[in-house]
């Protein structure tokens, strides 16, 4: 629920603090860079050292300190550069806790295919109540409002997570290497966790635009609650988590994954019409496609990754899944956005239709490259495969 009030915000506060595009861009920085770093360390230990469930509530209240002096800075007028430094600094506390707590849910189901998505949908829940609360409750569309609501949210995400089910780490290993997560890139040795993995990366460079531009091209064609429609993703993610049962015992892992990169690619496509059209019902229709994109590859990965990975090692392969999607990809993604949205969009060289077709056809670059080089496992006889 968290980053739900603040994520979608971020463009437009800036815009009202008139900070530029550079600022924009440092700001959606924080968070990938702070995967780069925290994710498999903080994994490492959970697997090795501490309980898991402990290091999750006492990254949710230190990234709520930080969360609340980063918006402090940036409501008062402060340096920008210090609301930068502070974001970071909670980005980097907070990074670890969504694998962390998919590895907590998927350690105590039953049945983690089955009752994962299930468990899953309350972050959807929760970050469609966000974008609601922020555009209708608090008003807070272009204010920083929404990172106090956030910082109060994590704070008690962080409370709620020390009652969570004990979830010792299962490691035993003490050397460096493995304290400080390296022991997860062996997993690249494995040619589908290989693939996977780069694909994930590849797919994240243009997702980092999602975020990044929808809410100012919601804006640019006259949305006035712009936070509130990019909730609208989430109803598709809803219904995505509930037919995820269904998906993973039907279908193999590769037909979810190629239908998931299919998606995303149409969804910049209907971006673009937007941007052509000047109409924002193609706008609104690509959001909504955002979440089935995001449960059908992300969910899917996290649910293949805690299946093909020996228990030891799960928490780090999810903080790898975070290190190369929301850390390399999205750190690379960002950078990448605003020089493209700079010279599309503000210098008006072809505006949002050629920013966002752009956008479209890197995304379509990962099909081919998941068909031919994912292989899969076998089914066994008499069996629809998952794998």
């Amino acid at each position: 629920m968290a980053p739900g009030y603040y994520t979608p915000a971020i463009p437009n506060i800036l815009r009202a603090k008139e900070l530029g595009s550079e600022w924009l861009s440092r700001a959606f920085l924080a968070g990938p860079v702070a995967s780069m770093i925290s994710p498999l360390i903080v994994g490492a230990l959970a697997d090795n050292r501490f309980s898991a469930q402990k290091v999750v509530g006492c990254s949710g209240i230190f990234g709520a300190v930080c969360l609340a002096a980063a918006f402090s800075v940036l409501d008062r007028g402060g340096n920008p550069w210090t609301f930068i430094i502070l974001l970071a600094c909670g980005s980097i506390v907070s990074a670890p806790m969504s694998s962390m707590l998919a590895s907590i849910a998927m350690a105590h189901l039953k049945d983690g295919e089955r009752e994962f998505p299930i468990v899953r949908l309350g972050g959807t829940l929760g970050w469609m109540a966000a974008g609601y609360i922020t555009s209708y409750v608090i008003f807070a569309d272009a204010s920083p409002k929404a990172g106090y609501a956030a910082a109060i949210t994590r704070c008690a995400c962080g409370v709620f997570a020390f009652f969570l089910p004990d979830t010792p780490p299962l490691g035993r290993s003490r050397s460096w290497r493995t304290l400080l997560g390296l022991d997860a890139f062996r997993l690249l040795k494995e040619r589908d966790h290989l693939v996977f993995f780069s694909v994930t990366m590849l797919l994240s460079i243009p997702l980092a635009a999602f975020f990044m531009h929808t809410p100012m091209h919601l804006s640019d064609l006259g949305n006035k609650t712009p936070t509130a429609t990019m909730t609208i993703g989430q109803i598709s993610e809803i219904a995505a988590m509930l037919l995820m049962t269904v998906v993973m015992t039907r279908f193999r892992v590769k037909t979810v994954l190629m239908v998931a990169l299919i998606l995303s690619a149409l969804r910049y496509a209907l971006f673009g019409v937007a941007g052509i059209t000047n109409s924002s019902p193609w706008l609104i229709g690509g959001i909504a496609l955002h979440g089935l994109c995001y449960t059908l590859y992300f969910i899917t990965g996290q649910l293949f990754l805690d299946r093909r990975v020996e228990p030891g090692m799960r928490t780090q392969a999810q903080g790898l899944l975070s290190l190369v999607s929301n850390g390399v990809g999205s750190v690379i993604g960002t950078l990448l956005s605003v020089k493209l949205y700079d010279f599309t969009v503000g210098a008006q060289h072809g505006g949002w239709s050629t920013y966002w077709w752009i956008q479209c056809a890197c995304i379509a670059i990962c099909v081919p490259i998941l068909a031919i080089f994912y292989h899969g496992i076998a089914a066994p006889p008499m069996q629809m495969d998952a794998q």
